[in-house]
């Protein structure tokens, strides 16, 4: 009798030369790298909405916060304490003193 090759040695050719293999291997690359929907662009336009989730949260912040500023100045006392605070306005019989102090200003160059 002759002696057989122990089934150690040949797993590796049956595993590829297997066709349903090679078509689950065309299959995964095909989807991976080649497809229209690909994992890769689906990662890309992931972090995409990520990014543009994150401005759309920044920019209704912010319109919450414009809004709570109309309401304030809704209030004529409010708009004239911004006037004063924000654009050193005055009344005619007032004068506007300013003080600086050393760390308030950025040095300038």
């Amino acid at each position: 009798m002759e002696e057989q090759p122990p089934k150690e040695k040949h797993w590796f050719l049956k595993f590829v030369s297997n066709k349903y293999i090679w078509v689950l291997l065309f299959f995964c690359v095909w989807m991976l790298f080649l497809d229209n929907y690909s994992y890769f662009d689906h990662r890309v336009l992931n972090k995409e909405i990520e990014e543009l989730e994150a401005n759309k949260k920044y920019y209704q912040d912010e319109i919450r916060k414009d809004q709570q500023k109309i309401k304030q100045l809704q209030n004529p006392d409010q708009v004239e304490k911004l006037a004063r605070e924000k654009y050193y306005m005055k009344r005619d019989s007032e004068d506007i003193y300013i003080i600086e102090y050393e760390g308030d200003t950025v040095k300038k160059r």
